[in-house]
This record gives structure tokens, C-alpha cells and sequence, in this order.
């Protein structure tokens, strides 16, 4: 008896769902809760498991398809039953199998980018029957939440024809909340690719075949061999930049985000501010690194422009070599390829790529480190140069002097990412919704940043993480909320109804690579300054690894922004919907100000000062409770009574 598999529910709010790509096809033998398909929503991207074993019959619902809750995706059932299973013409190809006699080894890269101009329809043939000959096997977008039921393409990391190893990377997804890679099942041979760049398909849906080059020969005979349908009209690139990347040099090549010291204009600064909860599209000020180690001959041509998005045929002229961009936007690179470059010292930016589009590979970071070794020995073997004496003055001569690098991407255009589309949309619907408007106040932070300068060390050796500002700002925060509940309220206008919660989740907007998320820390109400603090570095951490569940970014009653680890005194931040506030941190600075001491009355003193900027939503919060919940804000981060939980 046949077993129909239907779209199930993936969220409270959503409906439906969009077919991505699969992961069986017709013919293949599944066991019960083995995935099946990807399924994309605008919350997550998922895997459907098979509710039975059995044989793949017939598949109801293609790549790219938008299907309700409760639609049949897919029909399981007794290998027997395969004669009704639907999908007749999948079963024709194999009839063609023996034509693959003059499939060579799949042809080169450049080959294939020639013959992508020449040969734009074969590829869109073989998309048909290159995955039902029976070899290959079907790369569907998987599960990747529970609310997430459809993805967007963003981009592909191999064409067709290239060969790919089991789990390698072979395209990113972009949905509302998180953007990640899909690995291949299997080793083997790019044979199809259905779902172009910037199309959405739901979970489940078929992305890719990935087969044996043989394979390949199957479709008309029009396809002389497997390498002239490797480089499709609609296939993608692995050159483009990737969508929505952030600014950080070091995300972009697999190094740790370094703890942020941003400097203010009056010299001071600012640590651990920027361990999280930085403002999205506001990037931490960077220090140009001096002199950084580049392999020899590379140097002359380490920055280019990033090329702009192809989604038509490419130049038939032959691939050349192009290295990464300075600033990590113009070629992708893989986290194998990043982790071996970090573990042999290879500054990826002075890489030249040799894979298509100018992708590095792990052969490209190899040769780099024996480069870099070679020049070190010949460097060792040198004579050390004779003017050493004039060194000291000369670089502090040039440095001054020295050009701050452009960016790669002037001159160009490139495609919003789903991540950025979905940002614009919310912040304007923001805008359009809510009455909003921005209080301010000034916070003197002294007390707290000697509780800091006592603690720190010890907090960190015991909790393993990072005592900044933000925790202690964070605690008084959910205080406040308590004794301040319209600023913690929800409102429907439409319903004539606020809703006050009867708890504080307390959202953190984080800067990640491809734009900004807002992590949200549950019950953050009940949490003292340690447990805030942990809660923080690991949502952060997880946020700018892609590693956040759609979970993990709902259900936020107010949110902190902090901008001020960019350097950034004062901002106005936009309400994340539907919550009724938010509060912005600007730059920790020292500043002389005027203080009132017992003994002495007003003096002039230096001490640690922050502005405080809280956008609210009119229609709900009047600007005497903005004030009111401001004035409790400030006097208890001024009083600085949190040394008892530290032993102080």
C-alpha cells in the first residue's frame, strides 16, 4: 500500500511552503525518516523525512513549487507498485543508456565556460532526464527549522559537470532568518542543476542531480559529452560576491572575530563593547593591518573588482585566475579551505584562485604555504639588508603616508541578498507602522567600568565569558522593563488590545556577514549578570556562524542595539516589530563633566560617559514613560550596585 508524504506544518504562521529541491528521485529505495526533500519557507528551510520505507514513486510537487500545509509532496510504496508511480517519462532515459560511449573525463572549466555560450538549451535538456537515467542521485533543500518551510538560491559553488566529494559544499541558501550551505549527499558528478540563482523553492524541493559522469550521456544525443552540458545558460558562478556580505575581513577569512577596541574621537577605548549586539550594517572600525605576508608574485594584483552577478551565458574566453578580494566580497570561499588557511598561516587574500570563477581550492592554500615557506627559507639564507640603522625613522615616515585601500565593490552592482531584501522590508513596514520617536540620555558608566576592571579577569578565567558593558546594561534593562511594563507591551490597534507579557525577552541585535539578526535571550528577567553575560557571547557566537535556530530569533519583547562598538555616539535606532521599544548604545568615551562630590560640590572629573537612545512607539509609550523607564535606566547603571555579585 502506497504512503502519501504531505507537506506538514512548520510554524504556527506558516502556510505554506516551497519545494527546494529533492533529495531522493523515482526509483530510489528510502527508509522511514531518511529525508526526501528540502522545503523552504520565509522563516526556515527544513528536511521532510519519509514517513515510511519504501520505493520513491511518483513526485507530485517539482523544484520551485509553492505548496499549502498539508499538500502531497511525494507517494511511497512497494518497489511492485512502481508501474503506477507517476512519473513515466523518468523511466524512458535509460533506454538511451548506451550512447555514453564518447563521454570523456569531464572537460575543464574553461572548456565548459566556452561551450556555456555555444550550447545554451542543451543543459536545460538534460535538467529533464539527466536525474531519472538512473545514476544520479537528488540534492534537495533540507529542513533548516521548524517555521522555515522555503529557501532562496543565493548561489552556486559548482556547475555542471564539476566533480564534487560527499559533503562539499555545493550551493548557499538564503532564507529570512539564517543563510547556510548544502552539502552534496554523494561523491561524484554534477549532472543537473533546477533551481537557478534567486529562485525559491520550498523544502524538499530538487536543487541538483549528482551522479556519475556516465550518467551524464543520457540525455538526446544533441550532448556530445557530459563536459558540454557542464556549463548551463542558467547555471551560476562560484565568482559572484556573496550576497549580503558584511564588512569584517577577518569573517571573511575563517578567522575568529577578534574581540572589538573600537577608538573614539577623543582617543579613548572602548573594550569588549563589541562582543555582541553590534548594529547590523554598522561594521567595527578596522585598523589597516601592516604590511600583511603575501606569497611572491601575488602581491602586484591582490585587489579587483568583485564581478557582478551572471545569470545568463558567460564570456566563452577562458577562465583566468583571479585572487580574493581584499575585503572577502568577491570570492567564496569554504570553511575547509578557510580552516586550512588559518592552520598554515595563508593570508587568503593573497591567493590566487585556480577553480572556476577564480574560487580557491585547498590545492591554492597548499601551494601558498610551500610558497610562503620557500620565501622564508631564501629570506633566512639573504644577507640581512645594511641599512638597518635608517629603518626606524623610515616607517614611521611612511606610514602616515600610506593610501587607505578602496573598496572592491566601487563600480559595481550586485544582487540583494534574501537576508538584506527581507531586512529592507521589515525596517520600512517598521517606519510605517509605528508612531516611532527617540529619547535620549547621558549615563555616566564609571562605577561600572571599575567593577569591570576588578572582575573582569577573574569572571572570565571562572565563566568563560567576557565581562563587557553590555551584561551590566542588559541586567539594568529587564529592571526597568519590570517596573516600566508599557515599554515591554505588545499593541493591536486593529483589535483595540495591549498585550503586556509576563516576562522579558530581551532580543540582541548581532552584525553578521550577511546582515542583521536579532537573537533573543528568553526569561531574560530571571538571569543575573553572569548568566547574561554567557547568554550573549553564545547567541552572538552562534548568530555570526549561522548556527541560530528560527527559535532563537522570535518571541522578543524589546531589543538592544549596540552601535556604539563602531564608534557610533548616538543613533536612532527602528523598532523591530511588533515590540513597542527599543535601546541603542552609543560609544563608551571619557569625557570631563561636571560632578556634584560630598565633600567638595561640583568639580570638574574625567569619567567613562554613554548616551542612551531608546526609539519608541508613540500610538503605545507617551514620551513622559520613555522618560520615566530612561531615568530609572540611568540611575541604576550610575549607582553601580552589582560589585555583590561579583564579591566586591
Amino acid at each position: 500500500m502506497s504512503t502519501d508524504v504531505t507537506l506538514p506544518a512548520l510554524g504556527e504562521s506558516v502556510t505554506e511552503g516551497t519545494v527546494t529541491r529533492w533529495l531522493k528521485q523515482i526509483g530510489d529505495t528510502i527508509a522511514a525518516d531518511e529525508p526526501l526533500l528540502e522545503v523552504s519557507t520565509d522563516k526556515v528551510d527544513t528536511e521532510i523525512p519519509s514517513p515510511a520505507a519504501g520505493v520513491l514513486l511518483a513526485i507530485h510537487a517539482q523544484e520551485d513549487d509553492t505548496v499549502e500545509v498539508g499538500a502531497v509532496l511525494a507517494v511511497i510504496g512497494e518497489a511492485s507498485e512502481a508501474g503506477s508511480g507517476g512519473d513515466a517519462p523518468a523511466q524512458e532515459p535509460p533506454a538511451e543508456q548506451p550512447e555514453p560511449a564518447p563521454a570523456p573525463a569531464p572537460a575543464s572549466g574553461a572548456d565548459a565556460e566556452i561551450e556555456q555560450e555555444d550550447q545554451p538549451a542543451v543543459t536545460s535538456e538534460a535538467a529533464t532526464g539527466g536525474s531519472t537515467g538512473g545514476g544520479g542521485t537528488e540534492v534537495t533543500l533540507p529542513a533548516l527549522g521548524e517555521s522555515v518551510t522555503e529557501g532562496t538560491v543565493s548561489r552556486w559553488l559548482k556547475k555542471v559537470g564539476d566533480t564534487v566529494e560527499t559533503d562539499e559544499a555545493l550551493l548557499e541558501v538564503s532564507t529570512d532568518k539564517v543563510d547556510t550551505e548544502i552539502p552534496s549527499p554523494t561523491a561524484g558528478t554534477v549532472l543537473e542543476i533546477r533551481v537557478q540563482e534567486d529562485e525559491t523553492v520550498e523544502v524538499g524541493a530538487v536543487l541538483a542531480v549528482v551522479g556519475e559522469a556516465s550518467s551524464a550521456g543520457a540525455p538526446p544525443a544533441a550532448a556530445p559529452a557530459p563536459s558540454d552540458q557542464g556549463a548551463s545558460s542558467g547555471s551560476s558562478e562560484a565568482d559572484t560576491g556573496a550576497h549580503g556580505d558584511d564588512a569584517s575581513e577577518a569573517a571573511s577569512q575563517g578567522e575568529p572575530i577578534p574581540e572589538a577596541t573600537a577608538t573614539v574621537t577623543d582617543g579613548t577605548e572602548v573594550q569588549d563593547q563589541a562582543a555582541a549586539g553590534d548594529e547590523g550594517g554598522q561594521s567595527a572600525i578596522s585598523t589597516p593591518e601592516p604590511n600583511p605576508p603575501a606569497p611572491a608574485a601575488s602581491s602586484p594584483t591582490t585587489r579587483q573588482d568583485p564581478q557582478p552577478e551572471r545569470h545568463g551565458p558567460t564570456s566563452s574566453a577562458p577562465p583566468a585566475a583571479h585572487p580574493v578580494a581584499a575585503d572577502g566580497d568577491a570570492v567564496y570561499v569554504t570553511p575547509l579551505v578557510r580552516k586550512l588557511a588559518k592552520e598554515h598561516g595563508v593570508d587568503l587574500a593573497t591567493v590566487t584562485g585556480t577553480g572556476v570563477g577564480g574560487r580557491i581550492r585547498k590545492q591554492d592554500v597548499l601551494a601558498a604555504a610551500e610558497q610562503a615557506k620557500a620565501a622564508a627559507a631564501e629570506a633566512a639564507k639573504a644577507p640581512a639588508p645594511t641599512p638597518q640603522p635608517a629603518a626606524p625613522s623610515a616607517p614611521a615616515a611612511s606610514a602616515p603616508s600610506a593610501p587607505v585601500a578602496a573598496s572592491s565593490l566601487r563600480g559595481t552592482t550586485e544582487k540583494m541578498s534574501r537576508l538584506r531584501k527581507t531586512i529592507a522590508k521589515r525596517m520600512l513596514e517598521s517606519q510605517q507602522v509605528s508612531a516611532s520617536l527617540t529619547a535620549t540620555v547621558e549615563v555616566d558608566l564609571t562605577a561600572i567600568s571599575r567593577i569591570r576592571a576588578k572582575a573582569k579577569d577573574d569572571f572570565k578565567r571562572q565563566e568563560g565569558a567576557s565581562l563587557s558593558y553590555l551584561p551590566f546594561i542588559a541586567k539594568a534593562t529587564v529592571e526597568a522593563l519590570k517596573v516600566h511594563p508599557k515599554v515591554n507591551a505588545t499593541i493591536d490597534t486593529e483589535a483595540g488590545e495591549v498585550t503586556y507579557p509576563s516576562a522579558e525577552h530581551l532580543g540582541i541585535a548581532v552584525d553578521t556577514e550577511k546582515g542583521l539578526l536579532v537573537p533573543v535571550i528568553k526569561d531574560a528577567g530571571d538571569l543575573n549578570i553572569a548568566g547574561l553575560a554567557k547568554k550573549i557571547g553564545d547567541l552572538a557566537a552562534r548568530t555570526r556562524a549561522n548556527k541560530v535556530t528560527p527559535d532563537d530569533l522570535s518571541g522578543g519583547t524589546f531589543t538592544i542595539t549596540n552601535y556604539g562598538s563602531a564608534g557610533t555616539l548616538m543613533d536612532t535606532p527602528i523598532i523591530n516589530q511588533p515590540q513597542v521599544a527599543i535601546l541603542g548604545t552609543g560609544a563608551l568615551v571619557k569625557r570631563p563633566v561636571v560632578i556634584n562630590d560630598r565633600v567638595l560640590g561640583e568639580v570638574i572629573a574625567v569619567r567613562d560617559m554613554m548616551y542612551l537612545s531608546m526609539t519608541y512607539d508613540h500610538r503605545l509609550v507617551d514620551g513622559a514613560d520613555a522618560a520615566r523607564f530612561l531615568s530609572t535606566l540611568k540611575a541604576r547603571l550610575e549607582e553601580g550596585d552589582f560589585g555583590s555579585e561579583f564579591g566586591l
